[in-house]
C-alpha cells in the first residue's frame, strides 16, 4: 500500500465550504489511486489517499462533490490541492472554481503545458476541456454582434465567472440603479416631457454629485480649448487622427477659418496642425423616441486647428455628412450660440459613439469573447490560461447585467439615450464591421492616426508606456513556455482560442488574426487582450462622470432638430432636453498586474510577475508627479487606477 498526502485548499470568500461529501482519485502516468472521501473541508485540510502500487509521476486529479441524505445540494470553492508523493515530490493543482454539481472534474497540475489531451494509465485519451466547451457555449444576442455566452439567466452562469462576494450581485445592482432613476423621477427630471429652463436647473441635479474634475467642466465647457482637450483625454480619445487633406464632402475653405488670410489649410495640414473627427458611423441612424418624441442624432465632422501655444481648438464644425444649403459649416466667428449649439451636437454625437463603440463593443464585448473563448479552449495549466484569467474576472457577468439592464428593450441606455433602441444596433454593427486590427494596439493605431507630436496627449503617453510593459511582461512570460514558433504552430488549444476568437468575436472579418505562426504574433495579440482588458477600458469607462456628470457637456439626447442656418439660435436653444444616468461608479479593485491565486508555479514565471508589478508601480510614480503640474490630471491610465478586467 502507497500513502499519499493530500492537502485541500477551500476558499477564504463565505459560504466557500460544503456540507455535501467530496471525493479525490489521484490519476498517474503508471496507475490510479482509490476514490478517497474527504471530510471536514475548512480552510486548509489533510487526508491520505492510498493506492496498490505507485502510480508515478502525477497527471492530474479527479474532484466530485455528492449530497449527503436530507442535505441540500451546495457549492464548493475549492483554491487548489496538493499532492506530496511518498519520496517528496509535491504537485500542485490550482483550481480557483466553485463545484456545484455532482459530476467528476478533473485538473492538471500546476506546471505549464500545452497540447489538449493527456495519456492516461489506461491508454485512454481524456479530453480534459470538454465538459467546458458545453458549460461555456456561445449565443447570438443580435445579428452582426460579437457572440455572447449562452445562459438562461444570472443563476445558470457557471459559478466561476459569477460575483463571488454575494450571489446576489443582480439585484444589488438593480438596487442602485432603481434608486438613482427614482431620485431623479423625485425631482422631476428623468421623464421630464419640458425644455430645460436654464442650466441653472440643470445644476440642481449637477450638485453634491460633483468631482473635482466635474467641477472643472463646469467652468470651463463652452471654452474651444477644453473642447479640443477632450478629444485627446476625455472619454473618446481615439477619434482623432490628423488631416492630410480636406474630406469631399467637408467642404471648408481657408476664408472661413483663418481670418486675414494669415494661414492657409495647405500649410497648416503640411505642418501636422489640423485634424479631423468624423462620426460618419452614426449618419442615417434612426433616433430613439422618448416621451413620445422624436429624439436627435447628428453625424458631424469636426475640424481642430494646433496652434502656436499648443492647444487643440475646433475651427469648423459640419453637422451632417452631406452638404448643402441647409447644412452650415459652423466657425468660431458665428455668433456665440450658433457655436455652441453646434458644439453641443458633437458632444452628443461623441456620447453615442463613445458609449457604442469605444467602451461597450471595444472593450466589454471584445472582453467577453476573449474571456469566454479562454474558458471553452484552455485547461487551467495552459500557460495562456493562467496569464489571462486574472483579465476575465467578473467579465461574463457584468456584461450579462449590462444586456439586462442597460442596452435591453427596458434598459437605461434604450430609454433614455437618443440612439437607444434600433439605431444602438446600428451603430455596434456599423463599428464591428469597421474594426481593424491596428485600432486595437495603441502602437499601431496612434502610427495609423498620425498622432504621434500631438502635444498634452496623455492618454497616448501613459497608453504606450503601458503597452510595453505589459508586452515585455507576456513577451517574458510566453518565450518561458514557447521555445520557437514550431511550437506556437503545433499547440491545438492555442490556435482553437485564437480561431473561436476570429469568429464568434469579430465575426470572421479580414484583417483579424484567425491562427498564430509565430511566438511574436501570439506575443502581440495576448498584449493587445490585456491591455485591452485593462488599460483601455481604464482609459474610456473611469472618466464617465467626471466628463460627463455635467450634463451639457456631454447630452445623451437632445431634443432639438440640429440647426439648418445661421443666426437664429438663442441661449434657450443651448438648453437642450436632456435625459441622463448617473454612470455606475463602484469597482471590485483587482488592480491592474494582481495575481492573487496560484497559478504559476515556475520561478520564472514568478519573477517575472514581480518584475511587471514593480515597472506598473514605478509608472504610477511618474504619472503621479506629472498630473501634480496638469491643471486636468490625467489619471485614467495610472495603473494604480486601472482594473485587472472588465468588471464594472
Amino acid at each position: 500500500m502507497v500513502k499519499y498526502k493530500v492537502t485541500v485548499y477551500t476558499g477564504s470568500n463565505f459560504s466557500a465550504t460544503t456540507l455535501n461529501k467530496v471525493f479525490i482519485k489521484l490519476v498517474g502516468e503508471d496507475g490510479e489511486s482509490f476514490r478517497t472521501k474527504l471530510v471536514s473541508l475548512k480552510g486548509s485540510s489533510k487526508f491520505s489517499v492510498c493506492t496498490d502500487l505507485d502510480i508515478g509521476k502525477v497527471l492530474l486529479i479527479e474532484l466530485d462533490k455528492q449530497p449527503i441524505l436530507l442535505t441540500p445540494k451546495d457549492a464548493w470553492f475549492v483554491d487548489k490541492v496538493c499532492v506530496k508523493t511518498p519520496d517528496k515530490k509535491v504537485y500542485t493543482f490550482p483550481i480557483y472554481r466553485w463545484i456545484d454539481d455532482t459530476n467528476v472534474h478533473r485538473f492538471r497540475e500546476a506546471t505549464g503545458r500545452t497540447g489538449i489531451l493527456l495519456q492516461t494509465s489506461k491508454n485512454t485519451r481524456i479530453l480534459y476541456n470538454i465538459s467546458q466547451i458545453f458549460l461555456f457555449s456561445w449565443h447570438v444576442y443580435a445579428d452582426g454582434l460579437p457572440h455572447c455566452i449562452k445562459t438562461s439567466g444570472l443563476a445558470s452562469l457557471p459559478c466561476e465567472v459569477q460575483f463571488s462576494f454575494t450571489k446576489t450581485s443582480e439585484m444589488d445592482l438593480w438596487w442602485i440603479n432603481f434608486c438613482r432613476l427614482l431620485e431623479l423621477n423625485l425631482k422631476g427630471l428623468a421623464n421630464q416631457r419640458t425644455l430645460w429652463k436654464d442650466f441653472e436647473e440643470i445644476d440642481k441635479v449637477f450638485c453634491n454629485k460633483s468631482t473635482d474634475i466635474s467641477e472643472y467642466v463646469k467652468k470651463h465647457w463652452r471654452e474651444d480649448a477644453f473642447f479640443g482637450y477632450q478629444y485627446l483625454n476625455g472619454n473618446n480619445p481615439i477619434l482623432i487622427r490628423r488631416c492630410t487633406s480636406l474630406p469631399d464632402n467637408f467642404p471648408v475653405t481657408d476664408e472661413m477659418v483663418f481670418v486675414h488670410g494669415c494661414k492657409s489649410f495647405s500649410d497648416e495640414m503640411q505642418k501636422g496642425n489640423i485634424y479631423l473627427c468624423d462620426y460618419k458611423t452614426l449618419d442615417g441612424v434612426m433616433t430613439n423616441v422618448i416621451n413620445e418624441k422624436r429624439q436627435y442624432l447628428v453625424a458631424p465632422l469636426v475640424l481642430l486647428h494646433k496652434t502656436p501655444d499648443d492647444k487643440l481648438k475646433p475651427i469648423a464644425i459640419q453637422l451632417k455628412q452631406t452638404p448643402s444649403d441647409d447644412n452650415p459649416i459652423f466657425v468660431p466667428s458665428d455668433s456665440e450660440y450658433d457655436w455652441l449649439v453646434a458644439k453641443a451636437f458633437v458632444k452628443s454625437a461623441d456620447f453615442s459613439e463613445h458609449q457604442l463603440n469605444v467602451h461597450l463593443l471595444r472593450t466589454h464585448l471584445l472582453a467577453e469573447v476573449f474571456s469566454l473563448s479562454l474558458l471553452r479552449n484552455m485547461p487551467m495549466v495552459h500557460p495562456l490560461y493562467k496569464l489571462l484569467i486574472p483579465h476575465t474576472r467578473y467579465t461574463l457577468q457584468i456584461n450579462f447585467l449590462a444586456r439586462r439592464l442597460l442596452i435591453s428593450d427596458t434598459g437605461v441606455f434604450t430609454q433614455f439615450a437618443s440612439s437607444g433602441g434600433k439605431g444602438m444596433f446600428t451603430i455596434l454593427r456599423r463599428s464591428l464591421s469597421s474594426m481593424t486590427y491596428t485600432s486595437l494596439c495603441i502602437p499601431d493605431d496612434i502610427a495609423e492616426r498620425g498622432v504621434e507630436s500631438l502635444p498634452n496627449y496623455y492618454y497616448r503617453d501613459d497608453g504606450l508606456r503601458l503597452w510595453d510593459i505589459i508586452h515585455r511582461f507576456v513577451k517574458g512570460v510566453l518565450s518561458y513556455y514557447y521555445k520557437n514558433d514550431q511550437e506556437v504552430k503545433d499547440d491545438v488549444e492555442l490556435q482553437k482560442w485564437i480561431q473561436d476568437i476570429y469568429e464568434h468575436g469579430f465575426l470572421s472579418q479580414d484583417g483579424i488574426p484567425q491562427s498564430f505562426s509565430t511566438v511574436e504574433e501570439m506575443v502581440k495579440f495576448v498584449t493587445m487582450v490585456i491591455f485591452t482588458c485593462s488599460a483601455q477600458h481604464g482609459a474610456v469607462n473611469s472618466g464617465q462622470y467626471d466628463y460627463g456628470g455635467w450634463m451639457p457637456n456631454t447630452p445623451i439626447t437632445l431634443q432639438q432638430p440640429p440647426p439648418i442656418k445661421k443666426g437664429t439660435a438663442t441661449e434657450c436653444d443651448c438648453v437642450f432636453h436632456v435625459g441622463w444616468t448617473l454612470p455606475l461608479i463602484w469597482s471590485f479593485q483587482a488592480g491592474l498586474g494582481c495575481y492573487p491565486d496560484f497559478h504559476f508555479s515556475e520561478e520564472k514565471p514568478l519573477n517575472l510577475i514581480h518584475t511587471f508589478q514593480e515597472e506598473l508601480i514605478q509608472l504610477s510614480i511618474k504619472i503621479k508627479e506629472r498630473n501634480k503640474s496638469l491643471e486636468v490630471p490625467y489619471t485614467y491610465m495610472d495603473p494604480s487606477e486601472v482594473e485587472n478586467s472588465v468588471a464594472i
